[in-house]
């Protein structure tokens, strides 16, 4: 099926393997909080245990090296989409305070992305995504 939105997350292609999949935890809750359309209804099984939604559709995984992340990221900011950012100071941090505290010490051209997330029309997201591989 195809849709007319994506969801989308960029990683940077250095991270490790542990990293990739708690930035791409991360910024998705995000992208979850900021849209909560996107998400569908409850599962259960055939014995009515009870499960929690997901989204409504597919989330793109892709991997490009910092400056694509840097480009990727004035892209989406240009085009008007409100995006999720990850950057390396995040791993050293405990807590969502200091997450935000981290993030707001520096300034949007300085700061050094991991990961963004981003939802948006899909011929925008192309767009902001270009250059940038699917995740293997």
């Amino acid at each position: 099926m195809k849709f007319d939105t994506k969801i989308a997350v960029l990683l940077r292609d250095d991270l490790a393997t542990w990293q990739r999949l708690n930035v791409t935890a991360f910024l998705v809750s995000g992208v979850a909080a900021q849209e909560p359309e996107l998400i569908g209804k409850p599962y259960a099984d055939a014995d009515g245990t009870a499960y929690l939604p997901m989204f409504r559709q597919p989330v793109m995984v892709f991997v490009g090296d910092a400056a694509l992340l840097t480009q990727a990221h004035g892209r989406a900011l240009e085009r008007g989409l409100t995006i999720g950012v990850f950057t390396e100071e995040l791993f050293k941090t405990g807590n969502d305070d200091d997450n935000r505290a981290a993030v707001a010490a520096v300034p949007r051209d300085e700061l050094r992305l991991v990961g963004i997330a981003m939802h948006g029309p899909r011929s925008v997201v192309d767009k902001v995504l270009k250059g940038a591989a699917l995740h293997p």
